[in-house]
């Protein structure tokens, strides 16, 4: 029983992915900007931790110049 939550807690952890924002949505446009939102980023430098879907990684390609993918998640 422990050793499937182990593994069911290692798969979970694996596809994930660390995303940190690295310039200002200031002057990006509104679309891009409701991304970072929908992403929980917020700030410069802010780091979050969502899921690796197909869903995140639109975001994360629509908004692929404000961002960056952090290694080691």
């Amino acid at each position: 029983m422990a050793e499937e939550k182990k593994k069911r807690e290692k798969a979970a952890k694996a596809a994930t992915l660390r995303i940190r924002q690295v310039k200002s949505g200031i002057c990006a446009p509104v679309d891009q900007k409701q991304t970072l939102f929908g992403l929980g980023l917020r700030r410069i430098r802010q780091e979050v931790v969502r899921p690796d879907t197909p869903a995140v990684r639109g975001q994360i390609h629509k908004v692929r110049h404000l961002v960056e993918i952090v290694e080691g998640a």
